[in-house]
């Protein structure tokens, strides 16, 4: 059967390697079109890029070689022809299919602002967004004579954008017309404390106040006009104000879309050959926006397609855990999970309780329905951010007094335990991947001794990294365990 992926991301990339993976019968040949010239790479870390913590090669993703898979990069498509069943790509080549995958991803929204567009959809020099490897390299590049930076946009990329350029010496200032930043995971007093802490890692925001116009001369920006009259000088600007979902194809293919293509829980359009995933998709629970959903879509669908199932990988599509949110930035600790943000519903069966220190840069918020922990905001928390976490992905009773969550100093009684000796077999680690402490004593056991051959046997910290400590520490405890039980006695 012929299986064509348009798309080579992270989450077509890693559709491909689940289908394979399973597919014993040899139903599939597949072949997958990618626009992208280079090997698909973990987009969710660019900004560690930006920020000189990562550097470009370490984002590449593996690419399974299989003799049933054709993989053409740099090869774009240009039409789907649903009645021949045919995809035609922009170099006149023509792929017939049984099956069609679109993971056709998204691309940066550019707002209309003056200025921006110098003709032909080009933006003026100084001006990028941060959506590929190419734009990470680009700003790389700029902020060699760059000293003044401006960010528009304070979601989770644009503030860890900001962060990677005052890393790299530029007085960075962030434009954010809603009223908080991170509106959608933060309400007011938690944006305020994140907001007093940006001055000390070298971030100006501007929270209420949007951008008017760029200020161009000969082709090069030197500054941004903001709704209230300021002018903030600037010889660069990296735009994070969104993505739009690519599903222009699907569109003019007859596809029904909306923000995205329009898909059932199965992944699969309104065509019964054809399904989409990841960020150009719109499943009816909604998009998250983040890779552990794009992944757990891609690997759904590729049990579907095989008629296979891995015992104790149930979907996790919308479930506990999955709506984690770590910012990577540096000096600015930043936690949410499930229920938080100013514009949430009110529920009379949850229970909100907040301890907000603005002096010290602390803010913690937990919801609490029943005996659970539904929903938590944590801001220069630390330990107590590391134990929200495991008590929301792992479902565990909260204290009879939920005020306990809030401290540092909890009693052992009641305590959410993150140790690795406490942790259960069945805990999650990495829930981009759903990787479960069991998986990486496994992986351990099988020879795998540092936080690099975990990620290669098992994918743990290959999505948003923000794991990755928690699998060291994991590791170093497992490696001391197993020095322990073959020492002479």
């Amino acid at each position: 059967m012929r299986l064509v992926v348009i798309g080579n991301g992270m989450v077509g990339a890693r559709f491909v390697e689940d289908l394979l993976a399973r597919d014993h019968d040899g139903k599939y040949d597949v072949t997958v079109v990618g626009a992208e010239g280079c090997e698909p790479y973990n987009r969710v870390l660019l900004s560690e890029v930006v920020a000189g913590r990562h550097d470009l090669t370490s984002l590449t993703l593996p690419t399974p070689e299989h003799p049933r898979l054709t993989v053409l990069r740099g090869t774009a498509a240009a039409s789907i022809d649903r009645e021949d069943r045919v995809v035609t790509t922009t170099d006149g080549s023509r792929h017939r299919y049984d099956q069609l995958v679109l993971a056709t991803g998204a691309e940066a929204r550019i707002p209309p602002l003056p200025g921006l567009d110098v003709g032909d959809g080009q933006l003026p020099r100084g001006v990028h967004a941060l959506r590929s490897i190419d734009d990470a390299r680009e700003i790389i590049a700029a902020t060699l004579n760059s000293r003044r930076a401006v960010v528009l946009g304070a979601g989770v990329l644009g503030i860890e954008a900001a962060s990677g350029l005052a890393q790299r010496g530029c007085a960075v200032t962030i434009v954010h017309p809603a009223a908080a930043l991170m509106e959608r995971q933060l309400d007011g007093p938690a944006s305020s404390v994140l907001a007093g802490a940006m001055p000390d890692v070298g971030i100006h925001p501007r929270i209420g106040v949007g951008a008017e116009a760029a200020i161009v001369a000969n082709g090069r920006l030197t500054g941004i006009r903001l709704t209230d009259g300021d002018v903030v000088e600037s010889d660069l600007l990296v735009v994070a104000t969104g993505t739009v979902a690519n599903a222009a194809l699907a569109q003019d293919a007859g596809l029904a879309c909306g923000r995205g293509i329009v898909v059932d829980e199965a992944s699969a359009t309104a065509d019964g050959r054809i399904f989409a995933i990841g960020d150009c998709a719109q499943p009816p629970s909604g998009a998250m926006g983040l890779v552990a959903q794009g992944w757990d879509q891609a690997r759904a669908l590729a049990e579907r397609l095989t008629g296979t199932t891995v015992p104790g990988r149930a979907s996790r599509v919308g479930a506990g855990g999955s709506d984690v949110v770590r910012v990577k930035a540096h000096g600015l600790d930043v936690v949410t999970m499930g229920v938080c943000g100013g514009d949430r519903r009110d529920d009379p069966t949850q229970r909100t309780l907040s301890l907000s220190d603005p002096g010290a840069g602390r803010h913690v918020e937990v919801v609490v329905s029943g005996d659970r922990l539904v929903g938590a905001t944590c801001i220069g928390a630390g330990q107590v951010a590391s134990d929200l976490v495991a008590a929301y992905t792992r479902r565990t009773p909260v204290p009879r007094d939920p005020a306990h969550l809030l401290l540092t100093a909890l009693s052992p009684a009641t305590a959410p335990v993150t140790s690795p000796d406490s942790l259960p077999d069945d805990a999650t680690v990495c829930r981009c991947n759903g990787v479960t402490k069991a998986e990486i004593a496994q992986a351990h056991a099988c020879g795998a001794r540092t936080v690099e051959d975990v990620a290669a046997a098992t994918r743990a910290t290959t999505g948003c990294g923000g794991c990755a400590q928690d699998v060291c520490r994991l590791v170093d405890w497992l490696g001391t365990r197993a020095g322990a039980a073959t020492s002479p006695r």
